[in-house]
């Protein structure tokens, strides 16, 4: 079946981010718009869904608020449509249940009439003819069907990543039977969970917050008397099990003003300061830190060591079966030595990467890719396409490399979307800030860097001396 009369906006992926854009669009009568996904229904990080865990943002990065807080998708109209008004307000919560977050999300999914799931995107191309984008989307019982739109915006996610060394081990976990898998990622963990409790040794590795939750909770199943639940190792790379930046100024790099300031940087440069940020996106929440060293705290007291090794700075560089269990070879990076552990199972909190969707195969050669095969993208989020091309197509979360830090989180979610909806309606349809930052990123006066702390301030030529200057 194919729904000839186009869309303005169809949307593929329905995650918090496009679950936004859906929720925002709403309340545009005159733009159609449609979101496709493969899933029966909404599901945000079912593996990482533990009781306790908490969202790395406050309640008010929900799906509309920080661009319309009038809106009735808003997480408190949610709590008050669900009769928990009261009680969310009694207990004073800030940062909220990550479970409550991802029941929230269903619940406007649900609601929302442009969400439409048991739909796979297969292909998305371009009718030169008709000058309009042709998706493709198939649902689980076979039955195909097309629909039309003149602006695309691609919300489909990350994929889970996993260290070379590890890879071998997770393809060959792969042809395990269903439950059985001893070497997975942390975004399978929650299905695993009690059966790992019930592992000898579990190795986590990754050094965010997902590694720290898991190895949290692998900690809170030992009996406490030194002989129940896993002995829990935890490697990465990183230097330190180091916070998440979250002072008032640090959390500026998550505003318009630095997205401005970052994409005006040469390549190499963004390049190279992604690398040195990883505690403004990588950390791990202060809360969850302390809390592993209570754990820790609480199980050796009377004396004895714990049943935990915790160890930063550490790369696994070889990882084989061995007997029953795996052996890993490990390198420290500072101390420039190697040593190995034998483990019963691993857990690889390892994060994850956007990819190029396997239904833009047939618009790849009408994108412009940069010499890395990433897309090329404005400041409306629009991805650099070929001229022919006479639709607009956006993306979501897979600009860190043009935008910096805050393409993943959700503190930026609502303002991207209505940064896209703006675009995708031709007119400003919801007013979005252009500068909200105390920081001046940059030289004051520069291009990218004028926020209010710059106003009047102009950049002043500093003398190189000849010994400092590059041939």
């Amino acid at each position: 079946m194919t729904e000839h009369v186009p869309y303005d906006l169809v949307g593929v992926g329905i995650g918090p981010f496009n679950l936004s854009l859906a929720a925002l669009a709403d309340s545009v009568p005159d733009l159609t718009a449609l979101f496709l996904d493969s899933r029966p229904a909404f599901s945000w990080h079912p593996g990482l869904l533990m009781e306790g865990t908490v969202l790395q943002v406050p309640f008010l990065a929900d799906l509309v608020t920080m661009a319309d807080p009038t809106s009735r998708w808003s997480y408190l109209n949610y709590l008050r449509c669900h009769q928990r008004l009261f009680p969310f307000f009694f207990s004073e919560r800030f940062h909220i249940p990550r479970r409550e977050y991802d029941h929230y999300c269903r619940w406007a999914a649900e609601k929302l009439p442009s969400c439409r799931f048991d739909a796979h995107v297969t292909a998305v191309e371009w009718d030169e003819t008709d000058g309009v984008f042709v998706l493709t989307h198939r649902a689980a019982d076979g039955t195909s069907a097309q629909v039309r739109a003149r602006q695309v915006v691609l919300g489909v996610g990350t994929r889970p990543v996993v260290p070379d060394a590890l890879r071998p081990l997770l393809d060959e976990a792969a042809g395990a039977p269903a439950g059985t898998a001893r070497v997975l990622h942390s975004a399978d963990y929650r299905g695993h969970r009690t059966r790992l409790a019930d592992a000898e040794d579990v190795t986590v590795i990754g050094a965010g917050q997902s590694g720290a939750e898991v190895v949290l909770d692998l900690i809170r199943r030992q009996d406490g008397r030194g002989d129940g639940g896993p002995y829990v190792r935890w490697l990465a790379r990183t230097p330190a099990f180091a916070p998440m930046e979250y002072s008032k100024i640090g959390l500026e790099h998550f505003t318009p003003d630095y997205i401005r300031y970052f994409r005006a940087l040469p390549e190499d440069s963004r390049n190279q300061l992604l690398r040195s940020q990883w505690q403004l996106y990588k950390g791990v929440s202060e809360q969850t830190l302390g809390d592993i060293h209570d754990e820790l705290y609480e199980r050796t007291i009377g004396g004895g060591p714990p049943r935990a090794a915790l160890h930063p700075g550490t790369e696994v560089v070889r990882a084989v079966t061995d007997g029953d269990g795996y052996l890993l070879t490990c390198r420290h990076a500072q101390q420039r030595t190697q040593f190995t552990v034998r483990t019963s199972a691993i857990v690889s909190a390892t994060g994850y990467a956007a990819a190029r969707p396997p239904f833009l195969e047939p618009l790849a050669g009408l994108i412009d890719w940069d010499d890395e095969g990433r897309y090329r993208i404005d400041g409306a989020y629009r991805v650099a396409l070929d001229p022919r091309v006479g639709g607009a197509l956006h993306v979501q979360n897979a600009e860190l490399h043009t935008h910096g830090v805050g393409a993943p989180d959700l503190t930026l979610g609502a303002w991207r979307a209505a940064t896209i909806l703006n675009a995708a309606a031709g007119r400003t349809v919801l007013p979005v800030p252009e500068q909200v930052a105390w920081t001046t990123f940059g030289a004051p006066g520069a291009h990218g860097a004028d926020g209010p702390a710059a106003a009047g301030a102009r950049p002043v030529p500093v003398p190189v001396p000849a010994e400092e200057k590059h041939p």
